[in-house]
């Protein structure tokens, strides 16, 4: 059978997740892959067939997205022609890790797309949600990348088709012990914001991991890396905690690690504030900033702050058997009209516009 495995780059969580998931089908399928966008750093050990500019985010400096910066860095005319080109009838089965080129082709042609992502489990109506409502970001996450299909991940299972997450075999394997230091990855903070927010607290060790760092540096009591997925694996197996932004693929394999966790939620993320939404239902820390307010709950977390129990099985060859069986040349039962570019702006990007314009 051929597969079309097409994974979001932005960020780790997606491609990390592919990792573990692509290897198992290859071994019986031809599986093709597709990444797009750019904002990733893990190696890939298979070949990629298509590799697109897609529709990206780009993460700032202050806590969230650059809104600004993934405008200008929109391209819609290459946009268009990628989906344009892709040969989505030429395969029996395509499965979108929240990939957009994949799931417009596969509406453009009236060709089934399986959705297989954190951000189809965080709209299921059992999902917490954040206090704050953020109609833009929801109407974002719902539109995007929208699959006939989906199956999604959570920290916790909410039905048949919400599984808890995949943890890499690396991750599952790593030595799990207490070294005294405090894991960081905060990717859409300043470096040297993350350490003056960080500096009061002399006696805590911290290994900060970096986007931005071309070396290592080290001063009094914090060592900061480039962003390497070996090193940053045996950081965390080794920590006494992680403090990290609320995506899924870091905060996921802390909680299996043991590791007290503590997550800040991007601002202008709706995934991550829904994820933090679950995560604080489970009794992790979340704080919103590195204001003063929330250094005071960071430093309680740092004397006090617990595991949170998880039990994540490996269930990977289950949920892509489950998918094979359900949609492996599966017809249209409702296909999508016709769409052209016109239609296709009207649908994803009109209503986040309507959105954003509307009075709060």
């Amino acid at each position: 059978m051929k597969i079309l495995y097409a994974i979001q780059g932005t960020g780790n969580g997606h491609l990390s997740r592919s990792l573990e998931i692509i290897p198992r089908l290859q071994k019986e399928h031809h599986v093709d892959v597709l990444l797009s966008s750019s904002q990733w750093e893990l190696k890939v050990p298979f070949p990629i067939r298509y590799r697109y500019k897609g529709l990206g985010f780009v993460f700032g400096k202050k806590g969230g997205v650059d809104i600004l910066r993934t405008y200008l860095e929109l391209d819609t005319k290459k946009l268009l022609k990628e989906i344009k080109s892709l040969p989505v009838e030429e395969y029996d089965l395509v499965i979108s890790d929240f990939e957009p080129v994949s799931v417009w082709a596969c509406r453009l042609r009236n060709k089934v797309s399986v959705g297989l992502s954190n951000q189809a489990a965080t709209l299921h109506p059992l999902a917490p949600k954040p206090e704050q409502k953020d109609r833009f970001g929801k109407s974002v996450l719902k539109h995007y990348a929208k699959a006939s299909f989906n199956y999604g991940f959570h920290f916790r299972s909410l039905s048949d088709d919400v599984y808890t997450p995949v943890i890499r075999k690396k991750v599952r394997k790593a030595e799990k012990t207490n070294r005294g230091h405090i894991t960081v990855y905060l990717p859409a903070f300043d470096d040297f914001k993350v350490m003056e927010k960080l500096s009061g607290f002399k006696k805590v060790p911290f290994q900060i991991f970096s986007k931005r760092a071309k070396y290592t540096l080290r001063n009094r009591n914090f060592t900061v890396f480039p962003l390497q997925d070996e090193l940053f694996t045996q950081s965390m197996s080794e920590s006494d905690g992680v403090l990290t932004q609320a995506g899924f693929g870091t905060t996921s394999e802390a909680l299996y690690l043991g590791k007290k966790l503590m997550v800040i939620p991007m601002k202008t993320q709706y995934e991550q504030q829904c994820n933090a939404a679950m995560l604080g239902n489970m009794g992790v820390d979340v704080i919103r900033n590195l204001k003063k307010e929330s250094i005071t709950q960071l430093e309680d977390w740092l004397v006090s702050g617990k595991p949170c129990e998880v039990d994540y099985p490996d269930q990977t060859d289950r949920i892509l058997q489950k998918i094979i069986g359900r949609h492996a040349g599966q017809a249209m039962e409702s296909p999508f009209q016709d769409i052209g570019w016109d239609d296709m702006v009207q649908q994803l990007f009109i209503p986040q516009i309507e959105q954003w314009r509307a009075p709060r």
